[in-house]
Order: C-alpha cells, then sequence, then structure tokens
C-alpha cells in the first residue's frame, strides 16, 4: 500500500521567468493560503492493462513549492488492485486519501470500503461519493455563499481512478469535484487532470490501445516533458506505475527524478526530432505570397 497527495501552482510560462525545468523555480503569481488546482496526471487504458503517471509538485506561492505524492495505490493479492491520482487542493486530496486509508486498516468499522466493493463501478463511485462530502464540507456553512464554494477553485479536487478486479476487465474513471464520474472507452482510452493542455497533442497522436507497455511509457514521457517544458505548476520527480491485465500487482513502479538518464534522453531526443521536423518543412514564399490574388 502507498500513501500521499497532490496539487500545485500556477500557469506561467517558464520562458518569462528562466525556470530549470529539471529542477525548482520562482513563481511570479502568489496566492496566499491555497494550494492552486495545476499538477498532471494520465491514466491510460491498454490492451495490455493499464499505465499512470504523474507529477509531484504542490505550491501556494513564490515561496512554498513542495513535492507531494500524487499516485495511490492497494491491492489484495490475486484478487484486486486499485491505483488513484488527484490534483486539486491538496488538504481536499489528503482528506479523501486519509479517509480511504482508515477504511482499508478498519475495516469492520468503515464500510463499504474500496477493498471489499464487488465492482471498479462502485470503487469509482465511492472515491465520488467522499470527494464530494470533502469539498462541501461538513456541513457547518447553512449558505452557500459562506462556504467551501464560496471560494471558487480553492477547495476543488479531481481524481482519476484504474485497477482491475478478479473475473472483470481492467477500466479507467475519470471523478470530477462534483462527485460523479466517467469511464475510459474505445472512444476516450486515457484521462489527464490539472494541466492538461501541453502534453495532450502528443497522446492524441501517439496512442494506439494496442501499443506495448514500454511505447505506451515512451509516450507518457514525451507527454510530461512537453508540459514541464511549458509550465511550472507540474515539477518533477514523476512517478510511473505500470499495471498488466489479470496482474492484480504492479507490474512495474518507479519514480523519475531530475537525474534520470532515460528520461534526460528523451528530453533531448524530443526536442532534437522536433527540430529537425520543422526544419525539413517547406519554406515560405514571402514573394510568391505578395504576387497572390
Amino acid at each position: 500500500m502507498t500513501a500521499g497527495a497532490g496539487s500545485c501552482g500556477s500557469d506561467l510560462n517558464r520562458r518569462h521567468i528562466g525556470f530549470d525545468r529539471f529542477g525548482a523555480g520562482p513563481a511570479e503569481c502568489r496566492s496566499p493560503g491555497r494550494d492552486r488546482l495545476m499538477t498532471y496526471c494520465v491514466g491510460m487504458l491498454l490492451d495490455a492493462g493499464l499505465v499512470l503517471m504523474s507529477d509531484t509538485r504542490t505550491n501556494s506561492g513564490v515561496d512554498n513549492i513542495s513535492t507531494f505524492r500524487k499516485m495511490f495505490s492497494w491491492h489484495v493479492p490475486g484478487e484486486r488492485i486499485i491505483t488513484l491520482m488527484t490534483a486539486g487542493n491538496l488538504a481536499t486530496t489528503q482528506s479523501v486519501i486519509s479517509q480511504l486509508e482508515e477504511r482499508n486498516k478498519v475495516p469492520g468499522d468503515r464500510h463499504p470500503s474500496i477493498l471489499e466493493a464487488p465492482t471498479m463501478f462502485q470503487v469509482a463511485g465511492e472515491v465520488g461519493r467522499m470527494l464530494r462530502r470533502v469539498v462541501e464540507g461538513p456541513g457547518e456553512f447553512p449558505d452557500p455563499a459562506e462556504g467551501p464554494e464560496a471560494e471558487g477553485a480553492r477547495f476543488t479536487a479531481s481524481m482519476i481512478v484504474a485497477g482491475q478486479i478478479a473475473g472483470m476487465e481492467p477500466r479507467l474513471f475519470l471523478i470530477y469535484p462534483e462527485g460523479n464520474f466517467i469511464e475510459a472507452s474505445f472512444d476516450t482510452p486515457f484521462f489527464q487532470i490539472g494541466e492538461t493542455k501541453y502534453g495532450r497533442p502528443i497522446l492524441l497522436r501517439g496512442y494506439d490501445r494496442a501499443m506495448g507497455f514500454e511505447e505506451a511509457v515512451k509516450l507518457l514521457m514525451v507527454s510530461f516533458d512537453s508540459t514541464l517544458a511549458a509550465n511550472l505548476s507540474v515539477g518533477l520527480p514523476l512517478d510511473l506505475m505500470v499495471i498488466a491485465r489479470d496482474g492484480f500487482a504492479q507490474l512495474h513502479q518507479r519514480r523519475i527524478a531530475a537525474d534520470d538518464v532515460y528520461f534526460r534522453s528523451i528530453s533531448r531526443g524530443w526536442s532534437e526530432a522536433l527540430r529537425r521536423a520543422f526544419q525539413s518543412l517547406p519554406a515560405y514564399d514571402l514573394a510568391g505570397a505578395d504576387a497572390a490574388p
């Protein structure tokens, strides 16, 4: 069983602030006392199983940048594995995870437990209900204008739930702050939460449901590298997990730090490949453009 939590920073382009993509850097935007919504997590459904990756950066200002795990996993050997990734307010996500952990430790007193739910659909429903309860608070604010929702995005969070229960297919869900959720399908085979826009194009172009785990991990690393290059609210280290169909345990799990040789080679190789592709495109003809009707 693993534990941690997650959320992070502001949507600022690194080129304006001289950010070192493999380390910490300054933030130009400050919002005292709150953790911002940005982070980056991806869950991918393949024929072979599931591949998951999350960053670990969280900040609530220029002088408060921290590392928190945003990927959590529970499993019963031979029977089920459930992995959850979080984005949003750190206190909110930590509260949800803490309650899930307590239920797993004291199953007789805390029902229903995600380790006892008969289907992944019911697991997603339980996580969604708990997230909604935490976001809405314990009910001490009878006037919505005075409660957590009055703070806008301050208390919100979203989650990805992935896993498999024996006798059923691997499944992947996206949980919204309101507690409702959607499930991955052939039309929508992967989910992102947090700062999604920078890493999405490569996923759309490169994803193939039949691809192997190695290719899927490489694709995710390119997606995360693109996001790291563009936004300081996402930061290393990264957490990676591979779950094989009918394995009911982590096939592969590791933390990718700033000095990771493979990740650095992917980053350099992708940058060089983009430059070569750009240079190979036909040049724009200024004279021809001026002469066109």
